[in-house]
């Protein structure tokens, strides 16, 4: 048995005598091949902890093992690129498999809420910022769950918690992972990640009233769920009928935003309409924006200006734009300058891999390698202005030496319904 991802490891196969799990292989992590999923996670049945492949080598694996079957646990991927895979595994003699909430999800004795989305960069933070505001003016508890992010030592990775900035530094964690657990702790609250997800969910419910599950990529939950919010993206639209397993979160949701409203033509709109009323017309549906604003927007007015935006919604989310290059358009920059040329290191790797990424800069930060080379990229740019669209505030971890300004964006319900309605009643519902 050879298999992808460790919570489908964790939930259906490392307690199983019936599977013999012999490696991992991996594609859209950093550096992870040639590493090992440790003792302390792996379980009895293999006390020695489980080797990780390059997904290049997966071919001769199931050959040189005799795999009978192959686990597919990749998100954010097109129903083509899986069947290619599909193809491969089974022109080498294995089975192919793709595991279902049944056999993954984690039930909670807390009442559960996830936000998840048909892609990657669809809103899932600005809805999640949103969700726990208005559960905190209730006087509610809630504790959020992020996705995994396993970049560093998984054997220290098992669970963690974080409440405050100095959490963060602590446990070493990259830009990427700051950018969705600052959201919380800047808000006074308490988010916790990690490696082994029934593990987290304990430890969370000894504080939380409600757990708020905030998905990664287009992933469904890890959890079982009593109230599924989906969010999607008109700039993007039909994405979330040709994407895996988005459209499981599209298919499930009891709630569905459809986000950035205010820059998406209204085409790509009344597509995502036809495709609600087709495939979940049960589920409620919230119109909603995501406006742009920054604090010294004459940085940006007339200006040739380098924009940041978030690495993982340029790279395997395939967006073209993001805030920053939003920002950048609303406040009248001369020109966005093309940070190519001046790459250097995996800054330079990334923009190889994902060619179409364009004139934007993706904040790749995965290990303090990436880190540095992303630093030295922004030093090198000739420009007037840094616009940072990033969740966090980048000039925290890096010095940035030009003028920068970091763009805000919240989510923005139009009209009704709206998540206080429906928070209203997943309150009641459970006498919380």
């Amino acid at each position: 048995m050879l298999i992808h991802e460790f919570h489908n490891f964790n939930t259906h196969f490392r307690n199983n005598p019936l599977f013999e799990v012999v490696c991992f292989t991996a594609e859209q992590i950093p550096d992870i091949d040639g590493r090992e999923y440790p003792p302390v996670l792996s379980g009895k049945l293999y006390p020695n902890g489980i080797p990780i492949y390059s997904e290049s080598e997966l071919s001769k694996l199931i050959k040189k093992h005799d795999i009978d079957v192959v686990c597919f646990s990749y998100s954010d991927v097109s129903y083509d690129y899986i069947m290619k895979k599909s193809a491969v595994v089974n022109a080498a003699g294995a089975d192919f498999l793709l595991l279902g909430t049944k056999s993954t999800q984690v039930k909670s004795t807390k009442p559960v809420i996830s936000v998840t989305a048909v892609r990657t960069g669809c809103g899932k933070s600005q809805t999640s910022r949103k969700i726990v505001d208005i559960l905190k003016k209730k006087g509610l508890k809630t504790v959020a769950i992020r996705h995994p992010m396993p970049y560093g030592d998984l054997s220290k990775q098992v669970w963690q918690r974080f409440a405050t900035y100095e959490d963060m530094l602590k446990h070493k964690c990259t830009i990427e992972e700051m950018e969705e657990y600052e959201p919380y702790t800047s808000r006074g609250l308490v988010v916790y990640a990690g490696v082994d997800y029934e593990k987290i969910l304990r430890e969370a419910e000894k504080e939380a009233d409600i757990i708020l599950w905030d998905g990664g990529n287009n992933d469904f939950s890890f959890y079982k769920t009593d109230l599924s919010i989906t969010v999607l993206d008109p700039h993007r639209a039909g994405n979330e009928i040709t994407y895996y397993p988005g459209q499981v979160c599209f298919l499930t949701a009891d709630v569905l935003v459809i986000n950035k409203m205010e820059t998406a033509s209204p085409e790509n709109i009344e597509i995502l309409r036809k495709n609600i009323e087709k495939y979940n017309p049960k589920a409620m549906v919230i119109e909603g924006a995501s406006p742009v604003s920054v604090d010294r927007p004459e940085l940006i007015k007339g200006k040739r200006v380098l924009v940041i935006e978030d690495g993982p919604t340029l790279t395997h989310g395939g967006m073209k734009i993001g805030a920053g290059t939003v920002a950048a358009q609303k406040y009248g920059a001369k020109e966005l300058v093309d940070p190519r040329q001046y790459a250097v290191g995996k800054i330079a790797k990334t923009f190889r891999l994902y060619p179409n990424i364009g004139t934007l800069l993706p904040a790749m930060g995965y290990d303090d390698a990436q880190v540095k080379d992303l630093q030295e990229t922004i030093d090198k740019v000739d420009c007037d202005a840094v616009v940072i669209g990033t969740p966090i505030d980048l000039g925290k971890l890096i010095k940035i030496n030009k003028p920068s300004v970091r763009v805000e964006y919240n989510l923005q319900e139009i009209g009704k319904p709206d998540l206080q309605d429906v928070l209203d009643d997943f309150v009641k519902k459970h006498n919380l």
